[in-house]
């Protein structure tokens, strides 16, 4: 019963992660493929940027994050394009 109401309380707590294929910043938008210029073009320089790494300490790209409200937009980028949109609700 405990295990129950634990995985419900947490099930609760946790915010909204979505992935898309686009990101509306007004009236234009981004998507996987393009580059990382016209992101920083339509919405800005990120508020964070993180590096992502390989297990072996190479670096394979960035997470940009972008706040927009009340959602935390986070963009991979690799090789200089845009390679996964996630939208987590705070």
């Amino acid at each position: 019963m405990f295990r129950h109401l634990f995985f419900a309380a947490a099930l609760l707590c946790a915010s909204s992660a979505y992935a898309l294929d686009t990101y509306r910043f007004g009236a234009r938008l981004v998507e996987v493929g393009d580059a990382a210029s016209k992101l920083v073009e339509l919405a800005g320089e990120p508020a964070y940027k993180e590096p992502i790494e390989t297990k072996h300490g190479g670096r394979e790209g960035e997470r940009w994050q972008y706040n927009d409200g009340n959602v935390t937009v986070t963009f991979v980028i690799k090789e200089s394009r845009i390679a996964a949109i996630e939208q987590t609700h705070n």
